[in-house]
């Protein structure tokens, strides 16, 4: 967990315009994935070794902006029971990221999409859904929230607000899942003649393969699909000029059509 969180550390560095971490990197493996905040450190850290699920949440403040992303990674084989949890967390993610919803939508309605794949089975998360993104600012930024713990109208979304759609799962002891992208709040493209206001949705701004290894497919609807293979077209778009070589061979690898 260390290597992981110092190479990112590393690699970010790198990038013109980095300025620093928008927050302590978040490396779990399996049990130490189930704990949100979790951080690893000289003294209580796990060796990445054998079967499971690694949780990387993770950022950076840059001139440009400011970022926060979580990703789930196999490692190893993993159970059909992993493979579950990483599914109905990622409907939930879906079902949010492709929402089209009235403006000043108070934040509980639209923390319930993304939970509701999770409800029907009985399934929670402790926290939020969803929290403002500074720009080159705080990495956890208001008013802006997704929470049902957040009902007061201020903190309903705006147009160009940004804001993490990121439910989760966690098992303690045993495992952790999260998926997190940022989304920008915009227009909704609906007809002007509706007669019933205006409508927002998000453009999601992450570009990151979120790994079809941890999914059962027969859990997710034709509509969900198409959606997380439209994502992945457009994150292999973007960034496969951007790379080359083995990087370039694992992109292609993790964007391929489920």
């Amino acid at each position: 967990e260390l290597t992981v969180d110092a190479k990112l550390s590393a690699e970010r560095a790198r990038r013109a315009g980095f300025v620093g971490l928008s927050f302590p990197t978040i490396a779990g493996f399996n049990a130490n994935g189930a704990m949100p905040h979790y951080r690893a450190t000289p003294a209580a850290h796990a060796v990445i070794e054998g079967d499971g699920l690694l949780l990387v949440d993770s950022g950076g403040q840059y001139l440009g902006g400011t970022t926060d992303i979580t990703r789930v990674w196999p490692v190893g084989r993993i159970t059909p029971a992993m493979k579950r949890d990483f599914t109905l967390v990622l409907r939930g993610t879906i079902a949010l990221s492709r929402a089209r919803f009235p403006r000043a939508t108070p934040a509980p309605a639209l923390d319930a999409l993304a939970r509701a794949p999770l409800w029907a089975e009985g399934l929670d998360y402790g926290h939020g859904t969803g929290h403002g993104v500074g720009y080159f600012l705080a990495v956890h930024e208001g008013p802006q929230s997704i929470s049902r713990a957040l009902p007061e109208p201020h903190t309903a979304m705006q147009p160009g607000m940004i804001t993490s759609i990121e439910p989760g799962l966690y098992r303690p002891g045993r495992w952790g899942v999260r998926i997190e992208n940022l989304v920008l709040a915009a227009p909704a493209r609906v007809a002007p003649d509706s007669g019933c206001g205006e409508f927002l949705e998000f453009e999601t701004l992450t570009l990151c393969p979120i790994d079809t290894r941890c999914i059962e497919r027969t859990l997710l609807g034709a509509d969900e699909i198409a959606w997380l293979n439209a994502y992945h077209a457009r994150v292999r778009e973007r960034l496969a000029p951007r790379v080359a070589g083995d990087a370039r061979a694992w992109l292609e690898a993790r964007t391929q059509p489920l």
